[in-house]
């Protein structure tokens, strides 16, 4: 039987881009849907299932950055890459505390765009043997269920948070160099100085503390970072 397309939603206002978009995601076999602004976005997410929303930030009405916010605050987990003309690291790191799991600014290669899709779907979609729940100490990652606990605590992560703190619990005393986590969370390198991973690190850093699991995420100057039991 073959594998059903995977279901994209667009929302850009820009129309020459949007239609872009949808005929080469249409040649690459994803079944797209396309919006032209955040409260058609907002509708449509919330109406059917998806599995990778793409969202320009700049858009009439809610703006992408505002689409982001109320699906993470509705529970929403779709992953979602942002679409941003702004380059600068402040209004990145806006489209990342949103609850973005990725932002490609414009103008953007077509290629990009779709590698970056595919390593979303990639991490949405975890091999069968990867899903036996992991265990460091007093915390619990379970890959199936994407939940995490500290003894009693449940910790509520992102997706990429989840990711992030999966791969680093499943190697669990090795330090692992920036490059190489930025490959296997995001499928690519972000440069030299993306502040995405750091970012992120004090997600899960603060979001491990206020459970009482404090000290686990080690950084290692000038290298990346691991995990040990505190």
């Amino acid at each position: 039987m073959a594998a059903m397309p995977h279901r994209v939603l667009l929302a850009d206002d820009d129309r020459a881009i949007r239609e872009s978009l949808v005929r080469a995601l249409d040649l690459e076999g994803y079944h797209v849907t396309e919006v032209t602004d955040g409260v058609s976005a907002l509708a449509t997410a919330r109406r059917d299932e998806f599995d990778v929303i793409v969202l320009d930030v700049m858009m009439p009405g809610v703006d992408g950055l505002g689409v982001c916010r109320v699906l993470r605050a509705e529970g929403d987990p779709t992953p979602i890459l942002m679409l941003t003309a702004r380059v600068e690291t402040p209004d990145r790191v806006a489209g990342l505390d949103a609850g973005a799991d990725d932002y490609l600014p414009k103008p953007f290669e077509l290629d990009e765009l779709l590698a970056r899709l595919r390593a979303l779907l990639r991490r949405t979609s975890p091999e069968p043997e990867a899903r036996r729940t992991v265990r460091l100490g007093e915390l619990a990652v379970d890959p199936a269920a994407r939940r995490v606990w500290w003894q009693s605590t449940e910790i509520t992560l992102s997706k990429t948070e989840f990711d992030l703190l999966e791969l680093l619990v499943r190697n669990a005393g090795i330090v692992l160099d920036r490059a190489t986590i930025y490959q296997r969370i995001w499928g690519y390198e972000f440069g030299a100085d993306s502040k995405n991973l750091a970012v992120y690190i004090g997600y899960l850093r603060r979001k491990l503390e206020q459970a009482g699991a404090a000290g686990l995420i080690h950084t290692v100057r000038g290298v990346g970072y691991s995990v040990r039991p505190s």
